[in-house]
């Protein structure tokens, strides 16, 4: 093993700073898709429920449409 140096020392802290530099812009990089995926999300929720309301209300036409025509008996 090589006799322990300041210079040694210095290397390795700097390797170590290097690598630490490394995982911080990784981070920021999946913390920035994690917003961008939760944006994706919270739209997909929001377009979701839009259909289900329209849904519901070709649901309630039909139903007047049957009655109109008696296909359904009175609600």
């Amino acid at each position: 093993m090589p006799e322990p140096s300041l210079d040694l020392l210095m290397q390795m802290t700097q390797k170590i700073l290097d690598n630490q530099r490394e995982i911080r812009e990784d981070v920021r990089e999946i913390k920035a898709r994690l917003g961008r995926l939760e944006t994706d999300v919270a739209q997909l929720h929001v377009f979701l429920a839009e259909q289900s309301v329209r849904f519901d209300r070709v649901s309630d036409r039909l139903e007047r449409v049957e009655r109109r025509l008696e296909l359904a008996s009175p609600a």
